[in-house]
């Protein structure tokens, strides 16, 4: 799920969800298939996106990408969190630190990582680094 005003306007090209489609399709050696989304910075809308992706969808594991930088439309982390049954606070820690490797301002992204459990299963949905850090490699490749 890629969260921008000017790109779901098409203001311009979303890079969010092809940058996570081509992570997955390298980290992920199981079939899986994408259900992919694309929304304005609204708090509301990003809530709703959620819990049909998990609730209705019946995903597993939801990626977003966007909205979590100090702005005040960045609402990202507020909305994933108040869909959210649990938080998983290591995530977003690990996250700012590979992130600081790529992008001198991480410390000032907000992700995080939450559990929404519903009677039938229970979905990951975690706020990764931008697509372009995630598609980086360092000296050996990784």
């Amino acid at each position: 799920m890629s969260i921008s005003d000017r790109a779901s306007r098409g203001a311009y090209e979303d890079k969010g969800l092809p940058g996570l489609r081509d992570w997955l399709a390298r980290a992920l050696a199981s079939p899986w298939q994408p259900h992919e989304r694309l929304v304005p910075d609204e708090r509301a809308l990003i809530e709703a996106t959620l819990v049909e992706l998990v609730d209705e969808v019946g995903c597993d594991l939801v990626l977003t990408t966007g909205g979590t930088g100090p702005a005040r439309r960045d609402v990202t982390p507020e909305a994933t969190l108040a869909v959210a049954t649990r938080e998983m606070p290591g995530f977003g820690e690990q996250m700012r630190r590979i992130s600081a490797a790529f992008v001198p301002t991480a410390i000032l992204s907000r992700q995080v990582a939450v559990l929404r459990e519903t009677a039938e299963h229970a979905a990951l949905i975690i706020k990764p680094s931008r697509p372009a850090e995630g598609n980086r490699r360092d000296a050996r490749g990784a």
